[in-house]
């Protein structure tokens, strides 16, 4: 997976994680939350999601709670979520949730990879399945839910590129590196495709703390649109809302990722990328129970797993830009149907 999700899902960071009242997961350990948790019994199956951060406002966390309650009840069984909010909390909560042997303990982000390594081997009968992340080595009882992140970009891009009045459009990334560049190069892809004279350019942050640095995002930002840049794709992490204030400030326009995060800029912020971690957990869940364990499955439009807000219902109320351009979404519409088709293939600059 790549860190720009996990981080930008940080203090955002994308919404505030206002942690609400919970029980605790453990008795020693009070900063970890148990909270969701449906006690009765079942003859169904039963089924625990560990957190890498309190859930709250978060809405990449509060999918993946719906999913794992969505799949409960697909399966007339019970489930439990483990909040976390720190290190120590991380690994008390799959200590918990290992000692509890569920059916499927599912857990969110790369924080769980080392965690997960460790009890698979040391409990092969218990199925994991570890989202948005993988661990380095296969195990057998361990399966993996990616996401296919540049396709939703480039319908981001081509959003840009048909937008764009300067035909000039940017990106904002964490690093240059293949991962990273996720978020940038189908971006540019994409308008050029609906646009094939756009400009394109990408800044990266760099620095000593790339995924929280707020103003040297911002900093990038402004070099783009110096130039003329008039559509960024942020791809900064909890350094976005450097890059919204960038934008907003000379009447640009940006994209957000992972959650809506028009809500944060509305009038700036024209769409977002999402990562559908419900549909990861639901359909994830439904293959280890069906023999498919110690697989990696990657999510893209075609699965459900990666959207945008504009192609998703209750747009009209997202505070969205797009939601003024049906026209445009119309256009993006068919680009979606084609890839799903196979008909358009996105190349994905972190392919081996």
């Amino acid at each position: 997976m790549s860190p720009v999700s996990r981080r930008s899902r940080r203090p955002l960071q994308f919404a505030a994680l206002a942690a609400g009242t919970a029980l605790l997961a453990t008795a020693c350990n009070a900063a970890a939350k148990d909270s969701s948790s449906e006690g009765a019994k079942s003859s169904g199956k039963s089924f625990t999601l560990v957190t890498p951060d309190a859930v709250g406002q978060n809405e990449f966390l509060k999918l993946a709670v719906d999913g794992v309650k969505a799949a409960a009840k697909a399966h007339d069984g019970t489930q439990k979520v483990y909040e976390s909010s720190d290190t120590a909390s991380q690994q008390q909560n799959v200590q918990a949730a290992v000692e509890a042997k569920p059916d499927v303990i599912v857990l969110v982000g790369f924080e769980f990879a080392d965690l997960v390594a460790q009890q698979a081997k040391a409990h092969a009968d218990q199925q994991f399945l570890m989202i948005d992340a993988c661990t380095t080595k296969t195990f057998k009882n361990v399966g993996c839910a990616v996401f296919r992140e540049h396709e939703g970009v480039y319908l981001a891009g081509a959003e840009a590129g048909l937008l764009s009045k300067s035909g000039k459009v940017g990106a904002v990334d964490v690093l240059d590196t293949p991962q990273f560049r996720r978020y940038s190069d189908p971006f540019a892809a994409g308008a050029k495709k609906v646009a094939a004279k756009t400009s394109t350019s990408t800044r990266f942050v760099g620095g000593q703390s790339p995924f929280d640095d707020s103003a040297r995002a911002k900093e990038q930002a402004n070099s783009l649109l110096s130039k003329g840049t008039d559509q960024i794709m942020a791809a900064a992490a909890a350094g976005n809302y450097g890059v919204f204030e960038a934008a907003k400030a000379k009447g640009a326009f940006a994209y957000g990722v992972d959650v809506n995060q028009c809500v944060s800029s509305p009038g700036t912020v024209v769409d977002n990328v999402i990562k559908r971690t419900d549909v990861a957990v639901e359909k994830g869940i439904d293959q280890v129970l069906g023999g498919k364990a110690g697989t990696t499955v990657s999510y893209g439009l075609k699965e459900g797993g990666i959207s945008l807000t504009g192609l998703e219902a209750g747009v009209d109320s997202s505070k969205c830009v797009i939601a003024q351009h049906k026209d445009v979404l119309t256009k993006v519409e068919a680009l979606r149907d084609q890839i799903v088709a196979g008909e358009l293939k996105v190349d994905d600059p972190a392919a081996s």
